[in-house]
């Protein structure tokens, strides 16, 4: 079955656990088929000072067997908990050296830099786990798709909510009409990622720590002078590395709703933000912003409207509510024509209808989404028995690409973009269209 197999088709019954792809592992070319069980996947990790490490852990039981990162002060540590691994500061080197010992790779770097690792492994034919958001662009965003389909790896996105029980039992609620026709949804997450008072630093000229190979940092970015205020933490805030808030917090908080609804691409997508000049303050985002996207009436369906809400701009309180109870911070607002359900961030987390009087009324249907293993897990398993795992690039990307549109959306503060996801382009704003695509590569750097 071609990767191109739908989403609903592949978990929209329980039965669908069983359908399967081609897939060419290592073990498939050694000419061993199907990888047994009892036999260890062979890993290599890119960026493993920070979420990587995390990563890393959830595959104590397979075979680590090389680590890369260019920050030695952040991924020391990570270097000695695995001593058979080996140390690489540079991917590049790493896949020139390993490729025949390197089964799947993580990759966990700074945004900016995930479409040139996940496309050099991927380019392998190694099965790729990458953390969200998949891309820093849309045009990256729609090579990885292309590039896993053509060379039939498994890939997951790093939403880590997806293979979750409450993510499945969302869906089917919606499916079950609980809350009737879904027409709005009210998202966000309360943190507030500006650095648009560290602007002024970037004047200064501070040296590059000899733990840090500034040069290998930037990767394919434009070059510029090395300064703390991005490494080795605050790099999201910086729209030429990271994507915001919005970057970091859709692929958690929208998965849901995106699945439940299959909402697919929006129509149009619009920011406002409060004390913000893209053209004044553009290198970093806004201290909040609303991002409203809206989506055509799809299948049985009708349009559905959905509202981002990020750092100081927070999800308005829905007249369900009780009093004494407080609204999420970080997750969404459901609105149905019948009711509405509130639920946190990774994975429907606390979902629950509301007022609690009609979540108790509720009658619970059965399950028909199967359940799947702890979201690494997903993966791996994924691997070994030649299926889709629940996130893969197919459903990650499009996911990925509703915040991408989000910041871009920002970049033309108060304009209303209508965007053709089918041709990749804004039919009303030919400037917004040079964000499409991601700027120039350095020398060195390619997909």
């Amino acid at each position: 079955m071609k990767l191109t197999l739908t989403r609903r088709a592949f978990l929209g019954t329980a039965g669908a656990a069983a359908a399967t792809f081609t897939v060419v592992p290592r073990h498939a070319v050694a000419g061993s088929g199907k990888a047994p069980p009892s036999e260890r996947m062979r890993i290599a990790g890119i960026g493993v000072g920070g979420q990587g490490r995390g990563d890393l852990d959830q595959w104590a039981d397979e075979n680590i067997v090389a680590l890369c990162d260019v920050d030695l002060a952040q991924a020391g540590d990570v270097f000695k908990k695995y001593p058979k691994a080996k140390p690489y500061r540079d991917f590049r080197r790493m896949f020139d050296e390993m490729e025949k010992d390197i089964d799947a790779v993580l990759v966990a770097t700074p945004d900016h830099t995930h479409a040139v690792a996940a496309m050099a492994a991927i380019r392998r034919r190694k099965h790729v786990y990458c953390e969200k958001p998949l891309a820093h662009s849309i045009q990256e965003v729609r090579a990885l798709m292309k590039a896993a389909q053509e060379n039939r790896v498994v890939t997951q996105l790093g939403d880590q909510g997806h293979s979750t029980n409450t993510i499945r039992m969302f869906c089917e609620w919606i499916w079950d009409g609980a809350i009737g026709n879904v027409h709005t949804v009210h998202a966000g997450c309360g943190m507030i990622y500006s650095k648009i008072g560290d602007l002024a630093k970037l004047k200064e000229s501070p040296p590059v720590p000899p733990t840090l190979d500034w040069d290998l940092w930037l990767g394919p970015a434009p070059q510029r002078p090395y300064h703390p205020a991005y490494v080795p933490s605050n790099w999201r805030g910086w729209l030429q590395f990271g994507t915001g808030v919005i970057g970091d917090w859709v692929c958690h908080v929208v998965d849901p709703v995106f699945w439940a609804l299959d909402l697919g691409a929006p129509a149009t997508v619009q920011a406002v933000a409060r004390d913000y000049d893209p053209k004044v303050h553009g290198e970093t985002c806004p201290r909040g912003e609303v991002i409203t996207y809206e989506f055509p009436a799809k299948g049985r369906r009708g349009p559905v409207t959905l509202h981002w809400y990020s750092g100081a701009e927070k999800i308005p309180r829905p007249c369900e509510l009780e009093e004494g109870r407080r609204v999420t911070d970080t997750g969404a607002v459901v609105l149905g024509d019948r009711g509405a359900i509130m639920y946190g961030s990774h994975g429907a987390d606390g979902v629950r209808i509301i007022p609690e009087t009609k979540m108790k009324e509720y009658r619970l249907p059965g399950k028909t989404l199967p359940r799947a293993k702890e979201h690494h897990q997903d993966w791996i398993q994924a691997i070994r028995g030649g299926t889709l795992a629940g996130a893969d690039f197919s459903y990650g990307g499009p996911l990925t690409e509703i915040a991408l549109l989000g910041i871009i959306a920002v970049k033309m503060l108060g304009t209303k973009l209508e965007w053709d996801g089918e041709k990749m382009q804004f039919t009303n704003c030919p400037e917004a269209n040079a964000f499409v695509n991601p700027p120039p590569f350095r020398a060195g750097w390619t997909l």
